[in-house]
């Protein structure tokens, strides 16, 4: 799962990388600070117990000892009985109007996004900087503007690269009607990472308010539409109305409500305060869990903290009971697990024990898509056990499945296989 943080320069994205990441990137108000991407690692909550807790009942329903059944992640973390899962994130440099026709850092900032699964768009809600990033000051920006150049970017991008052959798209379409185009649209834009269902998607959603006859004839407006359309699928955007803890209410609450009303996903973010904040639980001085409202500061906190960092602290604080907390965890979770209806599953090899051959206790927890079968997830684990499937068997229930059944989220699974 890879997730991009997408925008203007100068908006944030580095400081939200950085916290959600605890990696150290450049930081400054100024714009492209990031020349090449970022990449690192975030951990987003599973909705649902970590297993290892229904395994240590049914020990304990059995008589035997269950103190010290606990999982081992091989990636990601597992505390509480709340199993954290990885989720990459890529930092790109900023984009400005134009990109799609070599501006700012061009067509290199949209080919760093072609293998993303959705890009959360970090915008700048307190309107401080202009659309090329400068800081201007109050008033610099309108937040909707900056919703809005940024999806037809990505439209004429994907136009840019339609058009390249178009010509052998039109005969596909004069030999084969729409298929023959959809197959051309397929073929062209499955190199920054379209696939079939995306381009029958988005394809047909563009049939609906436009003919598709005589493609020779569409001029670049119609083209753009459909590439709006394909957009929609390949690259699905997110929001997160960062600096929302300095914005004016009404532009907050204007931008919030034109992204609600387009069916997105949007929260006020503050990546300042989320990064401030996971800085302070590292070093101890706070109780902080990741994306809450609220946080405590230590004894350690109470000693070494100045009176004026503790009063910082105090007015973070306020400003998350306001804005509902950083946004940020809320965001990827809503995302994932609705936008993108992904669920957590956890394959193993003895489906008794719930380990792996080391012995190792749930050590993988995969984000697959709702619906996915017992042989659709022996292939996320390994194109062999997909090809030589046999059977599966619920962990939880000792149930033999077949390779149609559809897993549900948190189940454990055996997979037979032939290799």
């Amino acid at each position: 799962m890879k997730i991009g943080l997408v925008g203007k320069p100068n908006v944030g994205k580095s400081t939200m990388f950085a916290a959600l990441t605890q990696i150290n990137v450049e930081i400054a108000n100024y714009p492209f600070t990031t020349i090449d991407p970022n990449v690192g690692i975030t951990l987003i909550q599973a909705r649902h117990d970590c297993p290892t807790k229904l395994l240590r009942e049914k020990l304990e329903n059995t008589g035997r000892q269950s103190e010290t059944i606990e999982c081992t992640p091989r990636t990601g973390s597992c505390e509480n009985d709340v199993r954290l899962i990885p989720v990459t994130l890529v930092d790109v440099a900023g984009l400005v109007p134009g990109a799609h026709e070599g501006k700012g850092r061009g067509n290199q900032f949209l080919s760093d996004l072609s293998q993303c699964d959705a890009l959360i768009q970090v915008i700048d809600a307190s309107c401080l900087t202009d659309l090329d990033g400068n800081p201007i000051g109050t008033g610099a920006c309108d937040p909707i503007e900056e919703h809005e150049f940024l999806i037809s970017e990505l439209a004429s991008w994907i136009l840019s690269i339609i058009n390249q052959g178009w010509v052998r798209g039109v005969r596909r379409a004069q030999s084969d009607g729409d298929k023959g185009l959809m197959s051309y649209l397929y073929n062209t834009l499955n190199g920054i990472g379209a696939k079939e269902k995306h381009i029958n998607s988005g394809f047909n959603k563009f049939k609906i308010n436009e003919d598709t006859i005589n493609p020779w004839d569409w001029e670049e407006s119609k083209k753009h539409r459909l590439a709006l359309k394909l957009r929609e699928e390949i690259f699905p955007l997110y929001v997160a109305a960062n600096k929302a803890d300095i914005a004016q209410e009404s532009e907050l609450n204007k931008l919030i409500e034109f992204v609600n009303n387009k069916n997105s996903i949007i929260f006020p973010t503050s990546a300042d305060s989320e990064l401030a904040l996971r800085r302070a639980n590292n070093a101890n001085l706070i109780e902080y869990n990741f994306g809450s409202e609220d946080f405590i500061i230590t004894e350690v906190g109470k000693q070494k903290l100045s009176e004026n960092q503790i009063n910082g602290l105090e007015k973070i604080k306020s400003t998350l009971s306001e804005i509902g907390g950083t946004g940020f965890t809320k965001l990827i979770d809503k995302i994932i697990f609705e936008s993108l209806e992904k669920i957590v599953v956890y394959p193993v090899q003895d489906e008794n024990k719930w380990t792996d051959g080391d012995g190792k206790i749930l050590p993988d927890a995969l984000l697959v898509d709702k619906g996915t079968t017992a042989k659709g997830l022996a292939y996320e684990v390994h194109t062999d056990l997909g090809d030589g499937f046999i059977k599966a068997v619920d962990g939880k229930t000792s149930r033999i499945i077949g390779s149609e059944h559809e897993l549900n989220d948190g189940d454990v699974i055996k997979i037979h296989s032939k290799v």
